[in-house]
């Protein structure tokens, strides 16, 4: 029996120094060709594939191929990331912590954050304000997670920071979350909860808001990791469609559409350009992954980045879709009311992005 102990201790030591060293290879391997990526790209398109990079056809090929690894090695790492905080602060620990504490206004910022670091587009983010509803969290807390959750997250993150740099991916991370802490906290005192569906209101009346009780996690880091790093290719997996399908429309568009076909409409001198963006985006339906690429060919052909930041806002967090699954759980009034709200934020946000960016 001891043997056989040793030799399964042994074996586990085995698995966890082989998962270090590939982390220790993988990890330098995907900064380096991420530094060295646009060199690369230029090489294959312009000398094995021979391809003009004057061309329409070049330049197309060139930016598919060099934005599709790039938002995937981005992806990976930051979804990654991402499980190592959802690992060690998951969903059922935040419903305890927001329903159990008195936070005196930092629970719209908590939920917000929440938020900004799950993987949900607009539709899959109903079930989970379902479950907050559920749990007695207060109805505009719970907004504030409903309304940052798609318009945030490590997606849209990782593409931006790959597509705009650091300093407008912060404001623009920085701006959804508080977008959701002030949109949630002017819903929750407009005392909305009758226009909940009675659905929802018989589930709040069922529900007992108990104390949870959690063990101390102790599982270590290395035994969690190879969990966590599954999760984050499981993510890339989920996305690779739309990712490839949104940088094509973006390569596709940037290699074949005029200079001036999106700038005659939304150029920064005309007044009305955000909020016709935010308007036309509503009955699109889209997730960051697909629309983000789609984004950054408006900024190329000289759309104003503020607006475009804003139609990327109405796609992936105003649509129809979302809508339609609202239904279930929220009476027409209350759904154009939050609507509305968003919308309003979403437009004076794209005239502060166009100030500031």
């Amino acid at each position: 029996m001891e043997t056989y102990k040793i030799a399964v201790d042994n074996q586990e030591r085995k698995k966890r120094a082989g998962l270090l060293a590939s982390v220790i290879v993988v990890l330098p391997s995907l900064l380096l060709l991420y530094h060295y990526l646009s060199g690369l790209v230029d090489y294959l398109t312009f000398n094995l594939f021979m391809l003009q990079p004057e061309s329409h056809l070049g330049q197309a090929i060139n930016f598919f191929i060099y934005d599709t690894i790039k938002i995937l090695i981005l992806l990976f790492l930051i979804s990654s990331l991402m499980g190592v905080v959802n690992a060690y602060f998951p969903v059922e620990r935040l419903r305890v912590y927001l329903t159990t504490k008195k936070l005196f206004g930092l629970e719209y910022f908590f939920a917000s954050f929440f938020g900004a670091v799950t993987p949900f587009c607009s539709c899959s983010s109903i079930p989970l304000f379902i479950g907050f509803v559920q749990g007695g969290i207060p109805l505009g807390v719970t907004f504030s997670y409903l309304i940052t959750s798609p318009l945030v997250n490590e997606v849209a993150v990782a593409m931006f920071l790959g597509m705009f740099g650091v300093k407008s991916t912060l404001i623009y991370a920085g701006s959804g979350i508080l977008l959701g802490m002030i949109g949630g906290y002017i819903l929750g005192k407009l005392k909305l909860d009758s226009y909940l569906s009675d659905w929802v209101k018989e589930i709040q009346q069922n529900s007992t808001n108990e104390n949870a009780k959690w063990e101390n996690e102790k599982t270590p880091f290395i035994d969690r990791l190879p969990a966590i790093i599954a999760d984050g290719w499981g993510i890339v997996q989920k996305v690779l469609l739309y990712v490839i399908i949104g940088i094509a429309i973006g390569a596709a568009m940037h290699g074949y559409v005029p200079e001036d076909f999106f700038t005659e409409f939304l150029s920064a001198d005309k007044w009305y350009a955000v909020p016709a963006a935010v308007i036309l985006a509503v009955p699109m339906y889209a997730n960051a992954a697909g629309i983000v690429p789609v984004i950054q060919v408006f900024v190329a052909k000289g759309v104003p980045l503020g607006t475009a930041i804003a139609f990327m806002m109405a796609v992936v967090g105003l649509s129809l879709p979302e809508a339609t699954l609202l239904k279930k759980v929220m009476k027409w009034k209350l759904i154009g009311i939050f609507f509305g709200t968003v919308t309003v934020f979403i437009i004076l946000l794209g005239y502060l992005f166009n100030l500031f960016l």
